[in-house]
């Protein structure tokens, strides 16, 4: 009898070790909830496919705190843990999720320019294996730059607030020309301001100062995003407009912001874990762009600048911070 029981228990036992919880591997380039509305995107749109963290699927998070050095060893170290895919939310991330594994299936959240960066192969066939969302929009920073000259029209010299040590030189160079094309086109000259450092704000500010820029926009990267509350507390003291990429910036005091979603970015790309951990291929997978942007600008930052924001901004708006 001790030994029917043996062999009957033996099928339950196979059945159970066959619905092993799923892990996935998320490779943060900041601080742990430094940056939630990613993972609240990405969390949301789990939830609304039926996964539960904790429950029927576990995650392992690594961040590298802002320090990019870490990221190699930090995929590395999901790969030894035998990850069923890895999430990696921007450029820097999914290079290192690259190069840390041709095997374990990679989703991107929010990368810049997937195909330039050669990541992967096409949008519409990415081959290899890694697929997700691109942020790849290059009539945004046109967009960007026209909405600061409406809200400022005198404007002429624009600083451009970056971090010099996010992205290659080839994204640098593409992004850059991007807002120097648009520059043109709006009758504005441009001027750079590296910073690599919190510490190297102050300077860069008052910097802009002297070179009597008339406003400001500012390229994100986990740096600006990081200290995006210094970012706006800069501009206001030194009575810069400004306008920024994501609507974080908007809400830690920022006067404007135009672009994607992170929270939609990431929510989307929780269908490509889906499918993935449902045994879909990352090369079969097509690589998506955002459709829908969003304009957020806010009231009180404009009043402290002694700014009123004009009819067709505030009626083009998505929300408006009082």
């Amino acid at each position: 009898m001790l030994g029917l029981g043996l062999l009957w228990a033996t099928p339950s036992l196979a059945g159970q070790q066959a619905k092993a919880v799923p892990r996935i591997g998320y490779l943060g380039l900041g601080f742990s909830g430094g940056n939630p509305e990613s993972l609240d995107g990405l969390r949301q749109g789990l939830r609304d496919l039926g996964y539960v963290e904790g429950q029927n699927i576990a995650i392992e998070y690594r961040w590298a705190e802002g320090n990019l050095e870490r990221l190699p060893a930090l995929a590395a170290e999901l790969v030894r843990l035998k990850v069923d895919l890895i999430v990696a939310p921007a450029t820097r991330a999914i290079q290192a999720a690259k190069e840390a594994t041709h095997t374990i299936p990679i989703v991107m959240t929010n990368s810049r320019d997937p195909v330039g960066t050669g990541v992967v192969a096409g949008l519409a066939r990415p081959g290899g294996n890694i697929t997700g969302m691109s942020m790849m929009t290059p009539d945004v920073s046109a967009k960007r730059l026209q909405f600061l000259k409406e809200v400022v029209p005198r404007a002429s010299r624009v600083a451009i607030l970056w971090n010099p040590d996010y992205l290659d030189k080839a994204l640098q160079e593409s992004q850059w020309e991007e807002n120097r094309s648009a520059a043109r086109a709006l009758g504005l000259s441009l001027q750079s301001r590296a910073v690599r450092a919190l510490d190297e704000l102050d300077g860069a500010f008052a910097s802009m100062t002297r070179e009597r820029a008339d406003a400001l926009a500012v390229f994100t990267d986990p740096l600006t995003l990081t200290y995006r509350k210094q970012i706006a507390a800069g501009a206001a003291k030194h009575r810069l407009p400004a306008i920024y990429e994501l609507r974080q910036y908007v809400d830690a005091g920022g006067l404007m912001a135009y672009g994607a979603s992170l929270f939609e970015l990431n929510r989307r790309a929780a269908t490509f874990v889906d499918k993935i951990l449902k045994g879909a291929k990352p090369a079969d997978l097509p690589v998506e762009q955002p459709t829908q942007f969003e304009l957020v600008v806010n009231l009180k930052a404009a009043k402290a600048l002694g700014l009123t924001f004009p009819q067709s901004i505030l009626i083009r708006a998505d929300q408006v911070i009082q």
